[in-house]
């Protein structure tokens, strides 16, 4: 039923809700009314994620709509209107609105006919409370019409301002249906959640367990590193490890102590601005396996994109890292050689053994350094050194590197003279 309206009780959702794009999206899609004699009353609401934050006054990334209208009578709309669109997901019946360079999912309602635990064979439907009942979690179904009028079927509007995540109807049948919704169930709760974890969910996901099995690699990827990166999920990891969850997604693990005293310390620490003090999900990842041998293994089997790989291997990585107390100097020269993301990751997870406040104000410091230093350029290169009189070959690359070595150790002179000297007597003390 509506029982309020999302203008009045999140005002802050008029910055999206009467955006000129949601209003060209939803007035095309009321525009095909007479198209559609199967509708009666809305022809279109927002719903999920959008409407959720609206309500809880937190950022809105994407913006989800659906609509008892087929696929094919919403792609007329749209192309009536004049506005861009791509069948993103047309099998389970979403198109995406492009309006004004604003993206737009649209499905249609829908009601499950076969699911296997992956994927689900769907029928669409004109039914609002049926296409509810298939959702997920509670306060991902609610609606909100082009006016803001909430439609809350199953009393999501509840959970979301108590901060509870819990299964529509019954869990169990819900995660027979798709049984990444195991995950969902922690990251969601990791998010949202005030109290302790739903125990009829939690113990639901624990039974099961062995369901994720069918799964992807690339999906637990997904949602593992959307837990990872909310702002305090400690309630999240720890259900996911008594439950054995953990192990089960990520053996190579040896557990989540270190992790847990990590994300202390950055809550702790939020309120300062510090950079080690957000939300990032690889360096929490990087202290769950621990090390790097691990982290690569973990790395291949999560099919991890080769960025994300070397991230991981250079976090991880024991050479030069930056451990407080340390002086501007050393991190100057460890800045310069790990580079400003691998320095920052590495000091992340020096602060998960930092306890008094003292420890933090000098992690803060020396990341607010790291995140200002302009790292330097070796004033000289090879053609200055073949200017000089070094013949060409391997003597110039081997002189070159013992000059920029020596030019960390002294702290980055930018005196060229100083520094073509160095490499003439690097080259001479070469020489056979």
């Amino acid at each position: 039923m509506s029982i309020e309206n999302l203008k009045d009780s999140a005002p802050q959702a008029m910055q999206w809700l009467d955006s000129a794009p949601a209003r060209k999206v939803m007035k095309a899609l009321e525009a095909a009314r007479p198209a559609a004699p199967q509708v009666e009353g809305a022809m279109a609401r927002f719903v999920g994620g959008c409407v959720r934050n609206a309500l809880l006054g937190q950022e809105v990334d994407d913006i989800d709509i659906a609509t008892p209208l087929t696929p094919p009578q919403v792609a007329d709309a749209l192309l009536a209107a004049g506005i861009r669109m791509a069948p993103t997901g047309i099998e389970h019946g979403t198109i995406t609105a492009v309006a004004d360079g604003v993206p737009f999912e649209i499905t249609t309602l829908r009601r499950d006919v076969e699911t296997d635990g992956r994927r689900a064979v769907v029928a669409f439907s004109a039914d609002w409370t049926e296409d509810a009942q298939r959702r997920d979690f509670r306060l991902n179904a609610i609606y909100a019409d082009a006016d803001g009028a909430i439609f809350d079927p199953v009393a999501g509007v509840a959970d979301a301002r108590a901060g509870r995540v819990i299964f529509i109807g019954t869990p169990d049948d819900r995660i027979r249906e798709d049984y990444l919704r195991i995950l969902r169930f922690f990251r969601f709760s990791a998010w949202y959640s005030k109290a302790p974890l739903d125990e009829e969910g939690f113990a639901a996901c624990a039974r099961h367990i062995d369901g994720m099995a069918s799964l992807s690699v690339e999906r637990i990827w997904k949602e593992l590193k959307k837990l990872l990166a909310a702002p305090d999920p400690r309630l999240a990891l720890h259900g996911l490890e008594v439950g054995g969850l953990l192990r089960k997604i990520l053996p190579e693990a040896p557990g989540a102590a270190m992790l847990d005293r990590l994300i202390g310390a950055q809550v702790r620490m939020s309120s300062n601005g510090a950079a080690f003090a957000r939300a990032d999900s690889m360096p929490r990842f990087m202290a769950l396996v621990l090390d790097a041998e691990a982290g690569a293994r973990a790395a291949v089997r999560l099919k991890m994109s080769n960025e994300e790989k070397e991230r991981l291997a250079e976090g991880l990585s024991r050479d030069g890292a930056p451990m407080p107390p340390i002086s501007e100097r050393a991190a100057r020269a460890a800045l310069y050689r790990l580079g400003r993301q691998a320095f920052q990751d590495r000091l992340i997870l020096t602060l998960a053994n930092a306890h008094a406040d003292s420890d933090l104000a000098r992690f803060k410091r020396l990341s607010d350094f790291a995140s200002a230093w302009a790292v330097p350029k070796l004033p000289i290169g090879g053609d200055d050194l073949l200017r000089v009189g070094l013949k060409p070959g391997p003597q110039v690359g081997a002189s070159l590197r013992s000059v920029e070595d020596w030019w960390i150790e002294n702290d980055f002179p930018a005196d060229r003279k100083v520094l073509l000297a160095k490499a003439q007597e690097f080259a001479k003390g070469a020489t056979p």
